[in-house]
């Protein structure tokens, strides 16, 4: 009897959950249409992210229920295979250190290593659990021979972090850090943009970020205070933006996520990417698979995010397939009940429901 109220609560949960992802992608794919007609603009690159996002995480539940290991490990080979035999994800300019190739690769390798770690925590077998950790560095070390230094930053703190959290107690505080840890970055990029920073920080941030990408961001900040409510249309920075037209090469993106989105959409696009965010955490804490499994998800979603506030990976689809593809995978209920964690996870869950709440 207390199984099943458990399962129908489970279920209901997750129906709220799942309710909460469709509002917020659907009011993403909305906004841009709304701004895009104000303006004039081309909402084709919001939509198809929207898309990229959604069916990867349809996919990603299916997978999940299916093959609760296989599918995060083949997600992390395919992560691997597609970074390594075509370093550029996409057509475009060369970017400059230290993000490599607009940020795609390291971000492609960062979902990867979160997903080889999640499927070391999931699988049951010794041997095949440490064939997955040593899957998770090899891809940590493949950021080297990519040229990609964020890469390798990035997915050694995935490392960390799931180590970490197969000694967490509670998922829903660590989540809420590393909700913290996102808005920290986001803050950190406006700051650079605005010129608030002064002395030797500010310009150490503009020598790693290179002059020319800062430029960049303060012609969207200024977008965006022209423009805070519906922005300058979505697809049209590289047409007012200086410093784009200036650039031998230019794509058009301010190349960081959050300042395009309050550039192109105005304040409520902001609002409605950190509220994805959101959401994708709030599904994780819900998520019925162990918590180390959803809070190493969690940091390899938070590193992208990382990566996106600086760099334009979200515009490669690759990159919005997998990050929608981890968190399928991460809040699935697999078919077959799920073993006892490794070591440290029995005396974690213990006391714990798959929820992140104390037992009943």
């Amino acid at each position: 009897m207390t199984s099943a109220v458990d399962a129908d609560a489970d279920g209901e949960r997750r129906n709220v959950s799942d309710a909460a992802g469709v509002a917020v992608l659907g009011a993403c794919a909305s906004w841009s249409l709304v701004t895009a007609a104000v303006h004039d603009g081309r909402p084709e690159g919001v939509l198809l992210a929207v898309l990229a996002v959604a069916a990867g995480f349809a996919a990603g539940r299916i997978l999940g229920v299916l093959l609760p290991v296989a599918g995060l490990c083949a997600g992390a080979l395919a992560g691997l295979t597609l970074t390594v035999a075509r370093p550029r994800l996409g057509p475009g300019p060369e970017t400059v250190a230290p993000l490599g190739h607009a940020g795609a690769t390291a971000a492609v390798l960062t979902l990867s290593a979160g997903a080889a770690c999640c499927a070391a925590w999931a699988a049951s077998v010794p041997v095949v659990r440490l064939g997955l950790s040593l899957l998770a560095a090899g891809i940590a070390v493949a950021g080297v021979f990519v040229g990609s230094t964020t890469a390798v930053v990035t997915c050694c703190a995935v490392l960390l972090c799931s180590l970490a959290a197969g000694r967490t107690r509670r998922r829903g505080p660590a989540l809420a850090a590393l909700a913290v840890a996102a808005a920290l970055v986001m803050g950190l990029v406006w700051a650079v943009a605005g010129d608030v920073l002064s002395g030797g920080l500010a310009e150490s941030l503009a020598d790693r970020l290179t002059p020319h990408r800062v430029d960049l961001w303060r012609d969207a900040l200024g977008m965006a205070h022209r423009e805070a409510g519906l922005g300058v249309g979505p697809g049209r920075f590289g047409e007012l933006s200086g410093t784009a037209a200036r650039s031998t090469l230019p794509d058009g993106k301010p190349h960081s996520a959050p300042l395009q989105l309050a550039a192109e959409q105005g304040v409520v696009g902001v609002l409605l990417l950190s509220a994805a965010f959101c959401w994708v955490l709030f599904a994780l804490w819900r998520a019925p698979r162990p918590t180390p499994v959803v809070l190493t998800a969690g940091a390899a979603l938070t590193a992208l995010a990382a990566v996106a506030a600086i760099g334009n990976a979200l515009s490669f689809t690759a990159v919005s397939v997998g990050a929608g593809l981890l968190a399928g995978l991460a809040t699935a209920r697999p078919l077959a009940e799920e073993p006892p964690a490794p070591e440290a996870r029995p005396e974690c869950d213990r006391d714990l429901r798959h929820d992140g709440r104390p037992a009943a």
